[in-house]
């Protein structure tokens, strides 16, 4: 399983022209922590945050739908992991879990997949997108989403400054 990074969105992108939910509204959510979020005008992959680019290509693609993940499943001949998937194949995964508001959003390479942004999962039964992993946001005392029995879902049009996707052959 692998994370998608924002330079292979944007390959995605340029290849195929293809046009976000969080474009197409033209605002998107941005979370401040786990409890503050606002609708931010001009908030999609290319600026998470509706102003400033990421400052590294290697982050985790942001500010992406269930919607986008498929589109780009599509064109990288990839699929989403099911939500059990998910939890089996990052058991082993040991390097530092980006949570607790303690680090920003971390370059893929140099943090543990569980954490850092939720990902977008398979829908499995009927619309619910269920996220996986927990975000830099949660934390034990707050929205506990690095559990496997954590259940959180979002609707296939939604993106958020920290929800982004994985993919498996």
């Amino acid at each position: 399983m692998t994370p998608v990074s924002y330079s292979q969105f944007e390959l995605f992108v340029n290849q195929t022209g293809y046009v976000t939910d969080a474009e197409k509204y033209g605002w998107s959510i941005v979370q401040t922590d786990v409890y503050n979020y606002k609708t931010i005008k001009n908030a999609n992959w290319k600026t998470p945050d509706g102003v400033n680019k990421p400052n590294s290509k290697e982050l985790p693609v942001t500010q992406v739908s269930y919607n986008d993940a498929l589109a780009y499943c599509k064109w990288a001949k990839k699929r989403l992991p099911t939500y059990k998937e998910y939890w089996e194949l990052i058991k082993n995964d040991t390097r530092v879990i980006v949570s607790d508001n303690k680090f920003p959003i971390s370059n893929l390479n140099k943090v543990n997949i569980l954490g850092n942004v939720w990902e977008i999962t398979e829908v499995e039964d009927g619309n619910s997108v269920r996220l996986a992993g927990g975000s830099l946001f949660c934390s034990e005392t707050t929205c506990n989403g690095a559990v496997k029995e954590r259940e959180l879902f979002v609707d296939k049009e939604t993106g958020n400054i920290n929800v982004g996707f994985c993919v498996i052959n």
